[in-house]
């Protein structure tokens, strides 16, 4: 009896004990899934800093929710962005696309190389900017995956192979960038309405690109320097067919069809019956349809005649009649009329821009106009191989650089091949170049605009000024100069496929934090004269030292990247000695560093750095010789240079390090 009036009591207590485990094992269980999560963030972030940060410039001492370009949120990584920061290394798997609650990744100029990994796991993804980097191979078509996916920018890279037709699919994108690549195939044809932002310039794409809605509102410009395009979009008409591919306007007789293919598949090539029937059938069809028109004109001239020959009381439905004809008439000419008018406006468009409209170059912002530049005040910086640059202020208190081509050096440059390539010069974008902003030309007057650089110009740091001594710089100096040169050199001949041709110490620039920065680039290919005789022969002999011995015999503007190469190796020896180029010997490895040793004693007798600093600029030394050497095949490239640099900078790092720990190993002592 007891216990039937206690069982609801026992009932709803063992309720709670299952209840209580159930609730226990869950949070064990969410937990344990946190703890899985948390530990796969760190290992895909451990692994992605193992195999793509070669140079240790991420430090990773804290939490790695507090590592720099990490966001977190619950302890899980959203966010990725390091950009602008040379890692060296590669983007492997198992690494960031193991990070499955990534809404942003971002590593834009992070000299990354290789492949790239599959990205299927990053389902959550809404953004990847992978652009300004070396990654080679083709297209992931995991990306198709991320269904969430609304930017994508795979821009200023070595990706080869077609663009995946799939894209078509991703209805999110509203931003996808792969111009500057090695891209071939046909365009998709991208009809998204949600696309707002799309360039594939710079790649091997062939074919008619597809006419869409979306593409069309993009125009011309999205698709430059691809040769192999064609079609309404980009203004050229795509070859026609051979005329033995052509359609014939009325189909021939199915026994005519198999005739033609037996003949074709057999040995009988020739049947003269066949072909008599044959002609005896296109004349007679021919007379028949002369016939038929015959009749159909007398008809319509009969018309014609029988109208004139009514009375005037019809002749209100005979004005009728020829008000709606007049009416259709008018609306033919109209239309011709609107469609000449657009024709027109689009001519004197063109005939504005080449006759003196200020271009800018693309994505760049017009923040000014040339009447501003024309109304700035001028101050001469300089004059140079192939012209004379200003410093220029406008009234908004903007600043620029405005380089005046000399019309004669370029007298044998046409209006379209200077568009052409200004337009390639304008697209390139690192941060170790002067950026050109726009360009103007009209008759023979012809300018370029470019940011304005503060700190001057590297030969002046060497060599000081009228008033400014030159001091000997020392060798990290040195290092981090010649590093950014070869930064921007590389990125010029790598991905890009041109030549700067006129590379010296006043071409050189220094940025606001005295990054050196390479300006007047790729010009030279411009100049079809000789520049006139300078009254400096000291400048002649130093312009002379710059050039390369096989292009001192060519033509006026020989150009190769191993001509730069030779230039940059007598910049380098120019910096680690301060002396002028044409003061510098041609001396085999042994004599050159021994040189280089003397010199740098007699700048620094009141330093006493030298002799720590020996084996740094024997080094430095070595790189320059390397550079300079007689024959072309001998010299490395300039990503070959980078390396070898990043190699020094790296061993005196190392070797820093090692005596820091020497010393504090000596006081705890």
């Amino acid at each position: 009896m007891l216990l039937r009036c206690n069982l609801p009591i026992f009932g709803f207590l063992l309720f709670c004990f299952f209840f209580t485990i159930v609730a226990s094992s869950s949070s064990s269980l969410n937990r344990t899934k946190h703890v899985f999560h948390y530990n796969r963030d760190v290992s895909a972030l451990l692994r992605f800093k193992s195999k793509a940060d070669l140079w240790n410039k991420i430090n990773t001492s804290s939490h790695f929710c507090q590592w720099w370009g990490v966001t977190c949120y619950g302890n899980r990584v959203v966010r990725l962005v390091i950009e602008d920061l040379y890692l060296g290394g590669r983007l492997v798997a198992d690494s960031v696309n193991k990070l499955d609650q990534l809404r942003v990744l971002s590593l834009k100029n992070t000299s990354l190389t290789g492949p790239l990994p599959d990205f299927s796991g990053l389902v959550n993804l809404k953004s990847l900017f992978l652009d300004h980097n070396s990654f080679s191979g083709s297209f992931p078509l995991s990306v198709l995956a991320l269904h969430r996916l609304r930017t994508l920018d795979f821009s200023f890279n070595n990706l080869t192979g077609p663009i995946p037709p799939g894209l078509v699919l991703s209805d999110r994108l509203i931003y996808l960038r792969l111009d500057s690549n090695r891209f071939n195939g046909p365009v998709p044809a991208l009809n998204q309405s949600s696309l707002h932002t799309f360039n594939v310039s710079v790649n091997n794409l062939t074919g008619a690109v597809p006419v869409t809605t979306v593409l069309l509102r993009f125009g011309i410009s999205s698709f430059l320097k691809n040769p192999n395009l064609c079609g309404e979009i980009v203004h050229k008409e795509c070859n026609p067919r051979p005329k033995f591919f052509t359609p014939v306007t009325a189909a021939p007789p199915p026994k005519m069809v198999l005739g033609q293919i037996a003949q074709i598949g057999g040995a009988r090539l020739s049947r003269p019956n066949q072909n008599k029937h044959s002609r005896f059938f296109v004349i007679l069809g021919f007379i028949s349809g002369a016939f038929i028109l015959f009749i159909s004109v007398a008809c319509l001239i009969g018309a014609v005649k029988r109208r004139r020959s009514k009375n005037e009381n019809q002749k209100g439905k005979e004005s009728t009649a020829v008000v709606s004809f007049d009416a259709a008439e008018t609306a033919e000419v109209a239309a011709a009329i609107e469609q000449e008018s657009e024709i027109e406006e689009k001519v004197k468009k063109l005939q504005a821009t080449k006759s003196g409209s200020l271009v800018f170059c693309a994505g760049e912002a017009h923040v000014y106009t040339m009447d501003q530049l024309m109304t700035a005040s001028a101050e001469l910086l300089g004059r140079g191989t192939v012209g004379t640059t200003y410093k220029a202020l406008l009234d908004s208190r903007l600043i620029v650089t405005v380089k005046r081509l000399d019309a004669i050096r370029l007298a044998g440059v046409g209006r379209e091949k200077f568009e052409r390539h200004m337009e390639s010069v304008g697209a390139l974008g690192h941060p170790n170049l002067v950026p050109l902003r726009a360009y103007f030309q009209a008759k023979e007057e012809r300018l370029l605009i470019y940011d304005y650089l503060p700190n001057g110009s590297l030969s002046s740091l060497v060599h000081g000024t009228k008033s400014s001594r030159a001091t000997p710089l020392h060798w990290t100096s040195c290092l981090k100069i010649a590093e950014d040169v070869a930064q921007g050199l590389s990125y010029i001949h790598q991905a890009w496929q041109l030549v700067h041709g006129n590379l010296k110490s006043s071409n050189v620039l220094l940025g606001p934090d005295f990054e050196a920065c390479i300006a007047d680039y790729c010009l030279i290919a411009l100049a079809t004269n000789p520049p006139l005789t300078s009254n400096d022969g000291q400048e002649d002999a130093d312009a002379a030292a710059y050039k390369a011995p096989e292009a001192r015999h060519k033509s006026l503007n020989y150009q190769s990247v191993k001509a730069d190469v030779y230039s940059f190796g007598i910049l380098l020896l120019e910096l680690l000695t301060g002396k002028q180029p044409s003061k510098i010997p041609v001396l085999p490895l042994d004599e050159m560093i021994e040189w280089v040793r003397k010199v740098r004693e007699e700048g620094e007798k009141k330093n006493g750095n030298w002799r720590e600093d020996r084996d740094k600029f024997g080094m430095l030394t070595e790189v320059a010789v390397a550079c300079s050497l007689t024959s072309p095949e001998q010299r490395p490239t300039m990503w070959q240079v980078l390396k070898m640099l990043q190699e020094i900078k790296e061993a005196a790092v190392m070797e820093e390090c090692e005596l820091v720990m020497d010393s504090s190993n000596s006081e705890s002592s």
